[in-house]
């Protein structure tokens, strides 16, 4: 029996883990979204060179300051900060962890049957969330600077792996 435990244990810690990373990108992703959806669209920043050219011009473009890449890195820098605002939530029939919501941006009364939520669950995932940010800062910065679709798939999946739920953990032979 105890070999048996400790034949799983690997597989559990791992699992935890990728819950965890995957939880924190979603999350990420979801925080920064909201974030620019707040920003008043008609806000924009210049953009570009502020030496003038020979001609007289100067090279100076204004953009939407929402997806600008000033504002994405301001976002990126404090964004983390918000996972205190989220609780974990366990399926119960796949064991696998979720990390939700639990004050709203709204203020409305939120489900909380079934989330755990603790200092320690905050703590971790703030802390993975800053991994990813600083990790996958160009990427963030790339997909969330043009109006992409699917970003949380797009980025989470497709592009880190973090949340490729296939777990490539090598068996040992007996």
């Amino acid at each position: 029996l105890a070999m048996a435990m400790a034949a799983l244990l690997p597989t559990a810690s791992a699992r935890r883990s990728q819950d965890l990373h995957c939880g924190a990108c979603r999350a990420l992703v979801d925080e920064l979204e909201w974030e620019i959806a707040q920003v008043d669209p008609r806000k924009t920043i210049q953009m570009g060179s502020f030496r003038i050219n020979p001609d007289g011009s100067q090279s100076v473009v204004e953009v939407p300051y929402a997806r600008s890449e000033a504002h994405l890195t301001e976002l990126l820098e404090r964004v983390c900060e918000k996972m205190k605002e989220y609780g974990e939530k366990v399926d119960p029939s796949t064991h696998r962890k979720s990390y939700v919501r639990v004050i709203s941006h709204d203020g409305t009364k939120m489900d909380l049957s079934g989330v755990k939520i603790d200092g320690d669950v905050a703590s971790s995932l703030k802390f993975a969330c800053e991994s990813i940010a600083e990790e996958y800062e160009d990427e963030l910065i790339e997909f969330l600077s043009h109006e992409a679709h699917n970003v949380k798939d797009r980025l989470c999946s497709k592009r880190t792996d973090l949340c490729d739920h296939a777990l490539h953990i090598p068996h040992d032979e007996l």
